[in-house]
Parts: C-alpha cells; structure tokens; sequence
C-alpha cells in the first residue's frame, strides 16, 4: 500500500489535517489503532470551542486558537455539526478572585481577543440566576461555544473520505522506516505503508510514534479530567459556560449546558502515568462538588445520570509543538494538543499543510473539492410530515430503539453503513446519542447489539462496546 501522506491518528486533530489536505491532489491515509474514529481525548472533554483568551500570549496555541475560533460559524454549518455561540461568563465570587479579572482582561488583548468584557454583579445574577449571590463581577466572553465532539469528529472523517481520503482502522503503527535522513513508511498491525510524508497526531502516543525516528525529547503525561453529566430535567441549570478564575495548572471545574441539553459539571486535573485510566473515584467526583458548588451552590449533582473520565495529553516539557527536523526528514510531529486541541484541529491542519508544501510536497489544489457533508437525518428533529413521509419509504424509521433520546432503527442502519461505518455499541452511542439519556442503554442497548450483528452480518457474541475485547455478551443462557 502506498500514499502521498500518511496521518497516525484519528482524532480531532488527526481528522482536521486529512480534511484538510484532502483540498489538494494527494493520496491520504489516516490510521488509528482504536476502532472507530474519535482517538482519546477527542471523545471525552468538555465540547467547548475556545477563543483562546486566557492562552499564554504569543504562542503556537494562542495562534492556532485564536484562528480557529471564526471558522467554527461556517465549518458546523457545511458539515452539519450541532454547534452554539452560548458565551462564556467567569465570576470571581472572592474579593482575591475579583482582583484577578484586570489582569485576565488584558491578556485577552493580549491574544487578540477583544470581545471579553466586564460584568458587574447584577449583570452576571441577571444572566445567570443560579450563580453565586456572593459574585463581585466577573468577565463575559461572548465567543465562547459548545459542540457535539463526536459528530465534530466523524463529520471531519467522512469529508474528508468524500474527497478521497482513505481511513484505516483497528489498525495500530509499530514501527516507523527510513531511507537515511528520510522517512518512507510505517508498519502497522494491517500490513506496510509506504509514504512519502508521514504525520504524527497520535495525541497521548505522541512520544510513542516519535521514539519510532529518534525524536522522543519530550513524554506525554496524561491527566485525567472526570465530569458529571446531569439529567436534562435537571432543577439547577446555567446559560452559559460558567468558567472558574484559571490556575497554572488547569482551567478549572466548570458547569456548561451541553449541545443537547444536558447539564455537564467539571473536570478535575490529575496527572497519571496509565494512558489507560479513565476511572472515576470518590476523591475526584468530590472535589468537583467542592468547588463547582461555590460557583453554582444550588447545583445537584444528584441529578446525575453518569460520570466519565477523559485524558488530556500533557507534555513535558509544557507546550503545543509542531515539530520537523532537519535529520528526520518529510516527518512532521504535533504534541502537546491537550485542552484547546477540538478547537485548535482545524487549525492544525491548515498549520501542517503549509509545512509539507515548505517541505518539497507538491501541493496542488483542487477545483472540486467537496465542502458541504450532511449528517444522519434525525427523526425527531423534522416536522410531522416529514416524519411520516421518510417512515412510509421505511418503515425502520418508525421503530424507536432508544426512548430516552428518541432515535430509530433506521437511523441506527443509517450509522452502520455511514462513510465511517459505525461497528460498536459506543460508535452508535456517539453518532446517535442512543444510551446517553436518562437509563444509559438500559432499555436500548439489548436492541442495538441485534441490529449491529443483523447489519454486520456477526453473531450478538461477536459485537463489542468499543476495543477489541470489550464483548458486550459473554453466550447464550438458554
């Protein structure tokens, strides 16, 4: 098998970069060892598009955020991805607190953003009747935005394989071959890949992939951020991103509305050394009640109908790096894409294709690329008639599987034999929100699990969560 470039990863960032350069006449192939795409980090955050105005000024990350942030009103609305500009407000609910505004403000400046305003108490309980009656102001940032990570994700794959991007997955690199100075492929658990260009957005394996050419100078440790995820029918709920004052370490435990309604509260910072600990502890879970509470002290958080615990890839040393080398040539490396890195993906992907055309690739652009993608026509969100027409053309679309998020048969069909076909239970969960409501895949997922093998073409036995060994039935018991 052979390409032009080859992208190791299929996260956000690693979707943006092959989206991206499939505006040009080269072959691309994504790889990703995980079953579907969505990688790590990029499925499990907290769905906010940054401006960028708390980035530490004139880095690589508060370029790449900055740019980013306008592009998300025409990118959702081409590739029809659930997207809101609900505005962000950060109270300082301590005098020490309120002092600090000042400071925040002029760093916004600093990183060119200049929307962030200052808000006085009455204007902050006037937006935001749940907050703290103790606020002394605070400062809104207006650009501030949620977004469905998961559809973000996908909906980047599936242009980009509509513009002839190929995307290979269960499919992990072991090892990375150079010519010299130059790289020329990688192995891979599914056979060889020659390339031309090979770029590393593997995220929390970064270091991994970059030890494979002699350029691990830096680690990733990951850090855990656990949240809760509140019922939709929730009695405390906020308008918008209600942001804490920042530390040097993490941004904070917050309280937004998520794109669909439900109420999402966290996430704590914890460094690890598993790549593979996404737990959720006592420990974690209530120090998000400590602090969450003194920013929303009506919050119930006995609303919840999950928590969930996502990594961030911290680099050390700390900072965004797109990296290339002068002894390791046609290989470009990102690393340190943590918490702006959803936002910053399409950014990256403009970033890195002007350095493969600085590199030698001959980047020639195409007059027919695709722009517009449309998603799986949801049943619930179109008129009445509308419904009946699409349910009388099939009738799967008249069976709902999950109650909880009103999603069909056929919609879940639809997923299966989508661009990026959806083969596990978590792919239809991400796609189509079916086992996010209220019971958790309680009454849908029995159902799911026959609809994937009868579309698969598998046994029930045979069909899993997500990994390769997460089996969803173990046999028959009678």
């Amino acid at each position: 098998m052979k390409t032009d470039v080859l992208v190791i990863g299929a996260g956000a960032v690693g979707t943006a970069i092959t989206r991206e350069l499939t505006k040009y006449k080269l072959n691309v192939i994504c790889v990703d060892k995980r079953e579907d795409v969505g990688g790590d980090c990029s499925k499990s955050n907290s769905a906010i598009i940054h401006t960028g105005y708390d980035a530490k000024p004139g880095t690589l990350e508060s370029e790449l955020v900055v740019a980013a942030n306008p592009a998300y009103d025409k990118l959702t609305k081409d590739l029809d991805i659930p997207f809101e500009r609900i505005g962000a407000i950060l109270p300082a609910i301590t005098d020490e607190q309120f002092e600090q505004l000042p400071a925040i403000k002029e760093k916004a400046v600093n990183n060119r953003v200049y929307d962030v305003d200052f808000l006085t108490k009455e204007q902050i309980i006037k937006m935001e009747p749940n907050i703290n009656p103790q606020v002394k102001g605070g400062l809104y940032i207006p650009r501030e935005s949620i977004i469905d990570p998961f559809i973000f994700v996908v909906a980047m794959a599936e242009n980009a394989v509509a513009n002839g991007a190929q995307f290979i997955l269960n499919c992990e690199v072991t090892g990375i071959k150079k010519d010299g100075d130059k790289v020329i492929g990688a192995e891979t658990t599914k056979g060889y890949i020659e390339a031309d260009y090979i770029i590393n957005a593997a995220g929390l394996f970064c270091d991994d992939i970059a030890n494979m050419v002699g350029k691990g100078e830096y680690t990733v440790i990951p850090r855990k951020g656990q949240f809760y995820i509140l019922d939709k029918n929730t009695e405390c709920k906020v308008n918008h991103i209600v942001l804490p004052i920042p530390t040097k370490v993490t941004k904070g435990k917050l309280m937004t509305p998520t794109i669909h309604g439900n109420m999402l509260v966290g996430p704590t910072a914890e460094d690890l050394e598993d790549k593979y600990d996404k737990s959720t502890n006592k420990e974690g879970l209530d120090s998000i009640r400590a602090d969450v509470s003194k920013l929303i002290p009506g919050v119930k958080l006995q609303d919840t109908i999950t928590q969930y615990a996502g990594l961030r890839a911290n680099r050390n040393p700390e900072g965004l790096n797109i990296d290339t080398y002068e002894d390791v040539k046609h290989y470009v490396n990102l690393s340190g894409v943590r918490s702006t890195g959803l936002t910053n993906s399409i950014s990256c992907g403009t970033y890195v294709a002007n350095l493969l055309k600085d590199m030698g690739l001959n980047m020639v652009w195409k007059d027919d690329f695709i722009e517009k993608r449309k998603g799986i026509v949801r049943i619930k969100d179109l008129p009445k008639e509308e419904q009946h027409r699409m349910i009388k053309e099939n009738p799967l679309y008249g069976n709902i599987v999950c109650r909880c998020e009103t999603v069909t048969e056929g919609e879940i069909v639809d997923a299966i034999h989508s661009p990026i076909p959806a083969t596990t239970v978590d792919a239809i969960k991400r796609r189509l929100r079916a086992g996010m409501g209220r019971c958790q895949g309680g009454f849908c997922g029995p159902k799911v699990i026959e609809i994937l093998a009868r579309e698969l073409g598998v046994e029930p036995k045979d069909i899993r969560k997500n990994n390769s060994k997460s089996y969803m039935v173990c046999g028959k018991v009678k």
